[in-house]
């Protein structure tokens, strides 16, 4: 059994090929994912010990957590250096002060990396800096600041230049007095760097007086956990000492919890890859099995019983995933090169170093690749081993044609099943709600797939009317030859179904998500302008400066700042919040306020989600624990309660006073502005934009502006999602061409006879080519429904988040119909070429 099963591998090269080619894409996209996120992860690692290897202690405030933003720690006194310095064994510190800085280009420009930050900072004296002067002198004074060497040679600055930079007290001008490196990198994995003097640095960031950290080395001899004890019995309290080695691993650790989410996002992509993959290798064993049928029975006539015979296709699936898996670990490399690319074209830049390939990338791909291939073919494999020798003597192929009973409460069952779970996942409050809505869709497609044959032969019928009256002899063959075979065409038909019904889902997700934002805007949105930062990968960065000087022009009624930062809870849930102006935010947004006033904000307290309150068993009066990471935990009382979040995005809305007394990042993420009632829009925007022309990194919008914008981001989203949802699209063609491939090795006789009757090879590729069509056809339209109930299943749940408009994009599901007919057109290609060139007589004498 051992020799026939590898002689029938040897014997079908192609045919197991192009079934290897759908695990080789889904590896390869499981092996890329892993190898882009290792690299990126080994690049923060080496950057982070490289900025802190000539750091022995640092001496920083205590943090309760590492918040994302809002600052994690208190500044620290900047006296606290001498007292530092007279400890025992310190050969140097020096302060330490960073914070928001951002060049601007010598057209005017922002210059703003894409997914990585502005960095500024003052400059520390060697060892304890990572810079290297490559050009020019340190920075003395508050006129002069060391640049990068990466945003000066992209951005054409040398030393003596004069530059604008933006940081949280505005827009400055400074002399370029020198560029500097990170050893022999450019820059810091892709982000800029403005490093002034300490006094400079400690005005631009609102740091008079105090420090974010102090930098120590150690004299020769003196153990750095020896140093760090000496230097803990002179700090006051709330004040630390940590090792160099120890905050290089907190920065990498806050890196990973991001990469983290970053890797499962990509993962879910292959997943969708290999799941569609499975489809196809499924499909491929079963047409197999059934064309094999004489054969087994040969084999069971000869003696071989049936967990031989089950045993030689599972062999078979074995070696396939294996062969595939090694292909697609290979491939993967290259698909990691792929993804930077792709995220580079959407404006997310990654930083580039070695590539890695570690040993868990490689058990994981082949462990995968291997099992998703032997699984999908268990249920051919039991079929090749209830086969009885009598099918033998059989002429003909068994059909498939028949249904059971058993199969449509299996697949009613099992569609139930998922649904359920996907709505307890939307729509229940669990802890594991993605995961639930996961395993939900995943069941459901299964469901769905079971299901589809009940209808395949007449949705093929109708689908193929058309083909049938135009095309006259092979649409009606192509017609029937897709109705005939119902499991078949609906099984080729469910990779696709399952790719489109996803890339729907995205389409009406995002349609939804833009009337939303247009109804939020025309229904919530009392202001008549909107600052926000002008790249969308930039973070949250606008000047507080800016608001104060719009809100001193005649032409504006109200002006009302938002802030964002991150907080826990008492269940250590890390959560974001907003800050305002509660003195003028009623005047710009209406939060619908059913209790308390937005008012009692100056008291110090929290305005709470009206929903979030009721989960939470909180009324207006109570206290809310909350805890911030510079300044710890504390109760804050609940003042008021609102019903609508769509203009500040958050659960929990607290004062900028507030705001200000327990972060220590202070900059606003957006401004929002109302004009006076006398001045005309056109003659407040004139006046309003003399202000923001001051501060590059931003761009003020009017409300139908903000319509646009808001689509234009939501578009630019839609494409990338959809692009990393092509590959599971490209498995499923494949899948298409490879079931054509084997019906026309089945019916080699069939069109052998239609040749030799006077059928032209021309009309036999447009009869496979036409059955491709109604094939790929059947698995969008069913697709595309599926999509629909998926799509309106998210918006429903994200009711309460501000998607309240649900918005089906008719074109666009008209142009992925279409797109798929085309597609099926190519994928029938080369097996409507291995049609018409069939030897008439071969064929015909064919069994």
């Amino acid at each position: 059994m051992l020799r026939t099963t590898l002689k029938n591998l040897m014997a079908h090269k192609l045919r197991l090929g192009l079934t290897a080619l759908a695990v080789v894409l889904g590896v390869g996209f499981v092996a890329g994912t892993f190898v882009l996120t290792d690299t990126m992860s080994r690049t923060f690692d080496d950057l982070f010990t490289d900025v802190t290897k000539g750091v022995d202690v640092y001496v920083r405030s205590e943090s309760s957590f590492e918040a994302q933003i809002g600052g994690s720690r208190k500044p620290i006194p900047d006296d606290l250096v001498q007292r530092v310095r007279d400890v025992d064994g310190v050969a140097i510190a020096s302060g330490s002060v960073d914070g928001y800085a951002q060049f601007v280009d010598q057209s005017g420009t922002a210059i703003t990396p894409n997914g990585a930050p502005t960095l500024g900072v003052n400059w520390v004296p060697e060892p304890l800096t990572p810079l290297t002067l490559r050009d020019g002198e340190a920075p003395v004074g508050s006129d002069e600041v060391v640049m990068d060497a990466g945003t000066a040679g992209d951005n054409g600055f040398e030393v003596g230049d004069r530059i604008t930079v933006l940081t949280q007290a505005g827009a400055d001008e400074f002399t370029v007095s020198g560029v500097a490196g990170f050893g022999e990198a450019d820059n810091l994995a892709g982000a800029t760097l403005a490093a002034f003097d300490t006094e400079t640095a400690q005005k631009l960031f609102d740091r008079k007086g105090r420090l974010a950290s102090i930098e120590i080395a150690a004299e020769d001899g003196v153990a750095t956990a020896d140093l760090q004890t000496r230097i803990e019995e002179v700090l006051p309290q709330g004040i630390e000492a940590s090792s160099g080695a120890s905050v290089a691993r907190e920065q990498a650790q806050s890196i990973q919890q991001g990469l983290g989410f970053f890797n499962t996002a990509l993962l879910v992509f292959a997943g969708v890859a290999l799941f569609v993959g499975a489809f196809i290798i499924y499909n491929t064993f079963s047409i197999t099995v059934a064309q094999r049928t004489r054969e087994f029975g040969l084999l069971r006539a000869l003696g071989a019983n049936g967990r031989q015979i089950m045993g030689s296709v599972l062999l078979e699936a074995l070696v396939v995933g294996v062969t595939a898996s090694l292909v697609g670990l290979g491939v993967g490399v290259a698909i990691a090169v792929l993804l930077q690319v792709l995220l580079a074209t959407f404006g997310i830049e990654l930083p580039s170093t070695t590539l890695q390939l570690l040993p868990r990338t490689v058990v994981v791909s082949l462990f995968v690749g291997t099992i998703v291939t032997v699984v999908s073919s268990v249920l051919p494999a039991r079929k090749a081993s209830r086969v009885t020798p009598m099918e033998a003597l059989r002429d003909t192929h068994p059909s498939d044609a028949r249904w059971s009973f058993a199969r449509t409460a299996t697949g009613a069952l099992l569609t139930a099943a998922g649904v359920s779970t996907l709505m307890f996942g939307l729509f229940g409050n669990s802890s594991q709600g993605l995961s639930l809505v996961g395993l939900g869709a995943f069941t459901t497609f299964i469901g769905i797939s079971v299901l589809t044959p009940l209808f395949a032969a007449p949705l093929a019928r109708v689908i193929g009317t058309p083909f049938k009256k135009v095309m006259h002899l092979p649409g009606k063959l192509a017609q029937q030859n897709a109705a005939r075979n119902p499991r078949r065409t609906a099984s080729t038909a469910a990779a696709l179904m399952i790719g489109l019904a996803l890339v729907g889902l995205v389409g009406i997700f995002a349609a939804s998500l833009k009337a939303s934002t247009n109804k939020i805007v025309d229904e919530s949105l009392k202001a008549d302008f909107m600052i926000s930062n002008a790249s969308i990968t930039a973070p949250p960065a606008i000047s507080p400066k800016l608001g104060e000087k719009i809100a001193r022009l005649e032409t504006v009624r109200s002006v009302a700042p938002l802030r964002q930062a991150q907080f826990r809870d008492d269940q250590k849930r890390s959560l974001f919040l907003a800050a305002t102006d509660p003195s003028t935010f009623d005047d710009v947004a209406d939060l619908e306020v059913t209790e308390g006033s937005i008012e009692a904000l100056s008291e110090g307290g929290v305005l709470l989600f009206a929903p979030t309150a009721e989960d939470l068993d909180l009324a207006v009066g109570e206290d809310l624990k909350m805890r911030f990471a510079a300044t710890g935990a504390r109760d804050v009382p609940v003042v008021g309660l609102y019903e609508n979040k769509s203009m500040v995005n958050t659960d929990y809305l607290i004062s900028l006073d507030t705001y200000d007394e327990v972060f220590t990042e202070r900059v606003d993420s957006t401004v929002l502005v109302a004009k006076n009632a006398e001045a005309s829009a056109a003659e407040a925007r004139a006046e309003i934009e003399k202000v923001t022309d001051e501060f590059p990194n931003v761009e003020l919008r009017d409300q139908t502006e903000i319509k646009e914008r808001s689509a234009s981001d939501v578009d630019q989203l839609l494409g990338l999602v959809t692009a990393l949802l092509g590959l599971a699209l490209v498995i499923a063609l494949l899948g298409i061409t490879n079931t054509l491939a084997l019906s026309v090795f089945e019916r080699t006789r069939e069109l052998g006879l239609l040749r030799a009757v006077g059928m032209a090879r021309s009309q036999t590729k447009s009869m496979i080519r036409w059955e491709s069509v109604i094939i790929s056809l059947f698995g969008a339209l069913l697709g595309i429904a599926v999509g629909i109930f998926f799509g309106w299943a998210f918006v429903a749940a994200l009711n309460d988040q501000g998607i309240t408009e649900f918005a089906i994009p008719f074109g666009q599901l008209v142009i992925y119909i279409l797109f798929a007919g085309v597609a099926g057109i190519v994928a029938a290609i080369p097996p409507a070429r291995r049609a018409a060139r069939l030897n008439v007589l071969e064929a015909i004498a064919t069994e």
